[in-house]
């Protein structure tokens, strides 16, 4: 018998303990109705993506999505998550990245092997509407077991992920916002970036000679000076964030605002798996056991955890 029950042990297997302390870094546009936050991800980028086998082309992917998370997530004012589910019909059939408002951050993605080699072979620098296909793009917000989730669900629209997500907030009555997403593999390892440009609603705190003309330019000024920065500026780990922000928003007056941390945020654990498998019915256990063990894999950070069946007792005859 293990020296702690399975449903007491909240342990699990070692995953990397990396923290980026300033892996977003919010800013506003004084008395402008525009504010934006600069996502990256830096050595935590790698350490999530590299943990899965997938191809180059899916971890692009999954690296954008994460950033994107990431940048939505650390905008909740309330204690919870955001997660992003890509579901369509072509070689990767299924995308999810989700980030609490803590900045933890977690991603799984299938593919097809065979599917996405004949896609690679006729194309071989997919965009994400070749990878993904037709399907539906779902934008979920959880605020925990006592109350509701919030989700937003649309069609695959667009060629990048950058595209299909603004196209989900402009048909969902969202604020006005611009979005750039960014991911490659670096002489140090995947890297993941984002820069998201979100129109104010008129209100306190804006110019007051700022009538809605000069409110339209403005966003309009501001999303063409986003529109300049480079993949290699939003990747390179040497060039500050801050610095950054103001040398694409210096015109403008722009002002950082406290930076958020991100972290490596699996939430598996024993004891969750372990009320999982006590759900299932005694024949079910016994057939999922191999040599007197049941593994489960976590599909978020590849770990497995093991399980002696004789330790398992089922509550579903109870």
């Amino acid at each position: 018998m293990p020296a702690t029950p399975d449903f007491l042990d909240s342990n699990r297997p070692d995953v990397p303990d990396i923290v980026v302390p300033r892996g977003v870094t919010p800013f506003f546009l004084p008395r402008r109705p525009v504010r934006g936050r600069l996502v990256r991800l830096g050595p935590l980028a790698d350490a999530l993506l590299t943990r899965h086998p997938n191809p180059p082309v899916v971890t692009r992917l999954a690296a954008e999505a994460l950033a994107l998370v990431a940048a939505l997530a650390t905008a909740l004012k309330f204690r919870g998550s955001f997660s992003l589910q890509a579901k369509g019909d072509g070689p990767v059939p299924i995308l999810v990245a989700d980030c609490t408002e803590a900045g933890a951050l977690r991603f799984y993605a299938r593919s097809d092997s065979a599917r996405l080699d004949a896609l690679l072979a006729s194309e071989p620098a997919p965009d994400a509407a070749a990878l993904l296909g037709a399907g539906y793009l779902a934008f979920t917000v959880d605020q925990g077991e006592e109350t509701d989730r919030y989700q937003g669900i649309v069609q695959i629209e667009g060629s990048t992920l950058a595209d299909m997500a603004l196209h989900y907030f402009a048909t969902s009555e969202q604020m006005p916002c611009a979005l750039r997403l960014a991911a490659a593999e670096t002489d140090d390892g995947w890297r993941a970036a984002a820069l998201v440009l979100e129109r104010v609603a008129g209100a306190g705190g804006l110019d007051p000679d700022l009538d809605e003309a000069a409110q339209d330019e403005s966003w309009r000024t501001a999303t063409a000076l986003a529109a300049t920065v480079t993949d290699q500026e939003l990747l390179d780990d040497q060039l500050p964030a801050d610095h950054l922000i103001w040398r694409l928003f210096h015109t403008e007056g722009v002002a950082a605002d406290r930076p958020r941390a991100l972290a490596y945020g699996c939430r598996c654990s024993r004891q969750r798996l372990s009320s999982i498998l006590e759900g299932f019915p005694p024949d079910d256990l016994d057939h999922m056991a191999v040599g007197g063990d049941i593994v489960m894999t976590c599909e978020f950070c590849n770990l497995d955890f093991r399980f002696a069946r004789a330790d398992v007792r089922s509550r579903a005859t109870e």
